[in-house]
């Protein structure tokens, strides 16, 4: 490029040609130098398969074009267009292979499986992250082609980790087995890229949801009676139905005291639970938080519901622990960092 640059100025000073004229003068001179290269450039981008490589290139071009516009010198223009037009579709391909490899991919096939994050979504999140970090590096050439192909990529991912995630037998372990995952392509995604891309926000959204399920996954698992109690009486309140609460007091009995005898033991439970399914030691102590307070919520809602209609003349609430004494025992498993 620097070459080029200074025989084009040396051509337009000392000949005093300019336009198509000196055009034509650095052609006569530069022209089976260039076509050589583009000759080796169009061998080499046809037996690449190294699609950062090849994407790296392109924005090497890209950058040589901006350095030469403004020196003001056009000679290369059409030259660096070839590449171009070498090297995206060359690029387009690769990722495609890569899409139909994940698509192709059968789970049964890769042997044991477990609830941490698959080696293949890894490579996905450092492929994504790469390419997405290298486009925001130079936003001054922004192209439709990056966010296509990542998008085929990142839908086959996405499918395949759900793909995963069904060989496992129960809901919860599909559920560790999602969250460890979104959140580690989560990590390095927003690691090397900005928290606003395309690719986190996505995953943010889908680590959220797989979250609030968790959370009431292991919620309904301990204290599953309160919990559909308390969401088939706020329906029964909504309709205005409070003459159907009567028939409750058997059922709010059942809940209060085996609430008294097990609350402290459940607490336990599901903060070793939760600590030991994920890997992300952060996201776990998160999702822990998350299921506390969450806790506390179902309570207050129950406590709310035995305060409507026939429920609030029962006697079993005198027996109802107070909300915050709950409240203290779960701040003892808030982190001390």
């Amino acid at each position: 490029m620097d070459n080029s640059c200074r025989e084009y100025l040396f051509l337009t000073d000392f000949f005093m040609a300019s336009g198509t004229a000196a055009q034509d003068l650095f052609n006569a001179i530069m022209g089976k130098t260039l076509t050589m290269f583009l000759k080796h450039m169009e061998d080499y981008a046809n037996e690449c398969y190294d699609s950062i490589a090849i994407f790296l290139s392109i924005h090497v071009v890209y950058r040589y074009q901006c350095i030469m516009e403004k020196r003001g010198v056009p000679a290369l223009q059409r030259y660096w267009e070839t590449i171009l037009h070498c090297m995206w579709p060359r690029f387009e391909y690769i990722v495609e292979l890569n899409v139909q490899s994940v698509r192709d991919c059968d789970p049964q096939k890769l042997g044991h499986i477990d609830v941490r994050p698959n080696f293949i979504t890894r490579r996905y999140a450092e492929f994504s992250a790469a390419v997405v970090g290298i486009s925001q590096s130079f936003p001054e050439y922004p192209d439709d082609r990056v966010q296509v192909v990542l998008g085929k990529l990142q839908n086959e991912v996405e499918n395949f980790i759900l793909k995963m995630a069904a060989e496992f037998p129960h809901r919860k372990e599909q559920l560790i087995f999602l969250i460890n995952n979104y959140d580690m392509m989560l990590g390095v995604i927003t690691e090397r890229t900005t928290e606003d891309s395309k690719e986190s926000e996505s995953f943010k959204e889908l680590l959220t949801a797989r979250t609030h399920e968790f959370i009431e996954e292991v919620l309904i698992t301990h204290f599953g009676l309160m919990v559909t109690f308390v969401k088939d009486c706020e329906a029964t309140i909504e309709r205005g139905n409070l003459d159907g609460l009567s028939r409750e007091e058997k059922r709010v009995q059942q809940i209060v005291r085996g609430f008294n005898e097990y609350w402290k033991r459940a607490l336990e439970m599901i903060n070793q639970d939760v600590m030991r399914a994920f890997t992300n030691f952060k996201n776990g102590t998160q999702i822990l938080q998350g299921a506390l307070t969450q806790l506390i919520q179902y309570y207050h809602r129950f406590q709310k519901v035995l305060a409507v209609g026939p429920l609030k003349n029962l006697p079993i609430r005198n027996e109802l622990i107070n909300i915050h004494h709950v409240m203290v025992e779960v701040k003892k498993f808030k982190p001390t960092f």
